[in-house]
């Protein structure tokens, strides 16, 4: 099988191309003209340079193909022109699945995100299932996933394309280069720059068992269902407190209302904006999200797929010692 991946020069999309080679699987690449390549550097991969609004590069990197994991997403808290992360993460999901249904790619995975799912207030865990609107949706980059998954799903339904989706929850690990908003506040924790911390919650999955139930659910899953791929609901005091641990620091013990950071947040963004120094370390649309714990269960994933993801303290302990390794945190 020769499988086309994008997005595997970051995070998610790397770990899903090395465990494709890994299952001895012949493995095609998209990345952007100048784009980081230091994940697959190493990676026996065919790399063809283009872009999912350019729909020639993507027929090139498409011919032959016989499956597609579409894993690019722009994955940013905040943008100073939002209409970027809606060309790329709504328009560029439609280009690529609409040009691999036409190249005849037989199955197509879809990565989706949690951000798209609906909460239950007080931290019971949510599903697949559970009730969400787009009105709903905190910030461009939750919208813009949402409308490109409501998108995909009109196409699967409608036109009879064959996606799997596959919603991560928080992936966490080795690799995650640029990082991720999620790796650099553990990045932050590790290096004692994270003195309190607000009261929320996160699912936590090691990134290689996010990767791995792209293959489950390329493999097993139903034609236009979801799956929750996370593992292990946590507070975010409890995160950090593992963090501190792994690094021999003192965990952060101020609990911040919410409130109180939503001016620093606003400040931090208006410097970004006049600066141009990228994306701020606090967004209001950070803290607004912050406001509902993220807890999901894996139920379906787990029954439908075989996933089973690792204890949540090994995807940490191996993130922290790739950070320290490398250099980011000291």
């Amino acid at each position: 099988m020769t499988a086309l991946v994008t997005g595997a020069t970051g995070f998610v999309g790397s770990a899903v191309a090395r465990k494709l080679l890994e299952a001895g699987e012949t493995v095609r690449v998209l990345a952007r003209p100048g784009s980081d390549r230091r994940n697959i550097v190493d990676l026996k991969v065919e790399v063809i340079e283009g872009d999912l609004r350019d729909r020639a590069s993507l027929e090139r990197a498409l011919r032959g193909c016989s499956a597609l994991f579409h894993v690019a997403a722009d994955y940013r808290l905040w943008v100073p022109r939002p209409d970027e992360i809606y060309q790329a993460n709504v328009e560029g999901s439609r280009n690529i699945v609409l040009a691999a249904a036409e190249a005849g790619v037989g199955r197509i995975v879809y990565t989706s995100s949690v951000a798209v799912l609906g909460l239950i207030p007080g931290g019971t865990p949510a599903d697949e299932a559970t009730p969400v609107t787009v009105a709903d949706m905190i910030g461009h980059y939750k919208r813009s996933k949402f409308l490109a998954e409501e998108e995909i799903r009109r196409l699967v339904r409608e036109e009879g394309l064959p996606v799997v989706i596959v919603n991560p929850s928080t992936p966490i690990g080795p690799r995650d280069v640029k990082p991720t908003p999620t790796g650099r506040m553990i990045v932050d924790a590790a290096a004692g720059r994270m003195p309190a911390y607000v009261d929320t919650g996160l699912n936590v999955v090691h990134v290689d068992d996010v990767a791995l139930g792209h293959l489950l659910a390329f493999e097993r899953g139903a034609i236009g269902e979801r799956y929750i791929l996370g593992g292990e609901n946590m507070a975010l005091r409890d995160i950090f407190a593992a963090v501190a641990a792994l690094t021999g620091r003192r965990a952060p013990r101020i609990r911040l209302p919410h409130d109180l950071i939503m001016p620093v947040a606003a400040v931090a963004e208006g410097w970004a904006r006049v600066s141009g120094g990228g994306e701020p370390r606090v967004t209001r649309d950070s803290i607004r999200m912050a406001r509902k714990k993220m807890f999901f269960s894996i139920e379906k994933a787990r029954r439908d797929l075989g996933f089973a993801p690792r204890p949540a303290s090994e995807a940490l302990r191996e993130a922290v010692a790739w950070f320290r390794q490398w250099g980011y945190c000291g």
